[in-house]
């Protein structure tokens, strides 16, 4: 009897150990994640000029893993334009990529006499620097977007080709001039005769292609595509009278000759700038193409 006591005893014990050590390793209760808040700042400087500024449109629960980025560029021929004319792009794009950051930023403009090109270019180059290096304090992460209309969208592409930051994980154009020489050449039939697309649309050029050979090739997006282009979506106007469809088709085949990643949409009856129901198509179409691409 003495000895079934003993080994009850002992089994006892051994099973107040083993819920003892499993209590002791068992994890205290998880502290519930805190919840960040959506924030939108305006008029965020990226640099000293009164031009340099963007809004910035941080969703709620973001990460430095997680929460991809959009840069928005306006167009206006490199003169004229905001920020706030892409303010109805940034809401669309809100609802449609919730887990996204928008930064819709300004740029200098050429004015006659200042901000002559590659003025605009260089901010592109460091707003997106900007925002790289500052992702720590949005919590947003190194993936990075770029869309611009027009003037917006070729320096988009200009950012993404010539500058080749490997932070740009695609780019979105929106009838963008990729190839300023044939812009001058072949101007579209609101700028002809050529001699007033100097004036009017590459005025921070200068002079012509034959007295500003160097400027004209260097700041067309289509002279730097290169097999390590980012994945690229091209949308075009067929009517456009600004900007010449040929000039996204062109870029097309180019970024088709060096294998880029890419989709040239051409919508046959729309001019520049188009809205309704094409606009509604290219953003559903740049949807799926980031869903694709933008891991």
């Amino acid at each position: 009897m003495a000895k079934y006591i003993l080994s009850l005893l002992v089994s006892i014990t051994f099973l107040y150990s083993c819920q003892k050590n499993e209590l002791d390793v068992m994890p205290p209760n998880p502290t519930p994640p805190t919840s960040i808040a959506a924030s939108t700042q305006s008029n965020v400087p990226y640099g000293t000029d009164t031009r340099q500024k963007m809004d910035v449109y941080l969703p709620a629960n973001r990460t430095t893993t997680t929460t991809k980025v959009m840069i928005i560029i306006h167009g206006g021929a490199w003169q004229i334009g905001d920020k706030a004319d892409m303010s109805s792009y940034v809401d669309t794009l809100k609802n449609r990529l919730p887990t996204y950051a928008f930064f819709n930023m300004n740029y200098r403009l050429y004015n006659g006499s200042t901000n002559f090109f590659p003025a605009q270019e260089q901010d592109v180059k460091a707003c997106v620097e900007f925002i790289f290096n500052n992702r720590a304090t949005y919590l947003i992460s190194d993936k990075i977007v770029l869309l611009g209309a027009s003037a917006g969208a070729h320096l988009a592409l200009l950012q993404a080709y010539k500058n080749a930051s490997p932070q740009i994980k695609a780019v979105v154009s929106l009838y963008a001039p990729s190839d300023m020489a044939d812009m001058y050449n072949n101007p579209a039939s609101i700028f002809a005769p050529a001699d007033s697309i100097a004036k009017i649309v590459t005025g921070s050029i200068g002079g012509t292609p034959a007295t500003q050979p160097t400027k004209y090739f260097i700041s067309s997006p289509i002279n730097y595509v290169t097999p390590s282009a980012p994945p690229s979506i091209l949308f075009h106007g067929g009517a456009d009278l600004v900007v010449r469809a040929s000039q996204s088709a062109n870029l097309n085949t180019k970024l088709g000759i060096n294998n880029v990643a890419r989709q040239y949409v051409l919508y046959p009856t729309e001019g520049h700038a188009y809205i309704g129901a094409s606009l509604t198509d290219t953003f559903n179409k740049t949807i799926a193409f980031l869903n694709l691409y933008v891991l």
